[in-house]
């Protein structure tokens, strides 16, 4: 697999901007995990760090689930990895863990996003509530935050990367 990136183009209207920018970024995550074997997908980065680029991406699943189906439209689907006992499940991998398991739960996540969001206005207000408050966002917001999300987080998994590999890159 051959993940092909483009950046939007220059003079995009704002909604093609901002959709543009987010599959950007989903685009680079899944190119700095392209190649790798599930052993290497599963090292951590530095002790005592457990952070990943399979945990990267199982993190990104459930954000996409979170923003995109329990904020935007108020489903609540319940976690994938996460529990009560392990708020932080996806980050914690065995040796059963897969790739194959981890790329299909976030695509899947990402399809459902794309599905919820693609009726929708930018000022169009979420139904559902976050962990952090329970002001109602606007799609445009939850589209700048999910752009900056990813923009952090591929910049752990370039480090990660370049520290399993050496690969490096933008």
């Amino acid at each position: 697999m051959t993940t092909e990136r483009r950046e939007p183009a220059q003079t995009a209207g704002e909604r093609a901007m901002l959709e543009g920018w987010l599959d950007y970024h989903r685009r680079t995550l899944a190119w700095k995990c392209e190649g790798l074997t599930d052993e290497q997908l599963r090292t951590a980065s530095v002790p005592p760090s457990e952070l990943s680029l399979m945990g990267l991406v199982r993190h990104m699943a459930e954000v996409e689930r979170s923003w995109f189906r329990k904020v935007l439209v108020g489903e609540d689907p319940g976690p994938i990895y996460c529990t009560d006992e392990d708020p932080d499940g996806e980050f914690h991998l065995t040796e059963a863990d897969t790739w194959d398991e981890a790329y299909a739960a976030w695509q899947a996540e990402i399809g459902i996003a794309r599905q919820n969001a693609a009726g929708l206005g930018l000022d169009d207000m979420s139904r559902g509530k976050s962990r952090f408050t329970s002001t109602p966002f606007n799609l445009r917001w939850i589209y700048t935050h999910m752009i900056e999300e990813y923009a952090r987080h591929n910049g752990h998994a370039d480090l990660i990367r370049e520290r399993i590999d050496g690969s490096a890159g933008d």
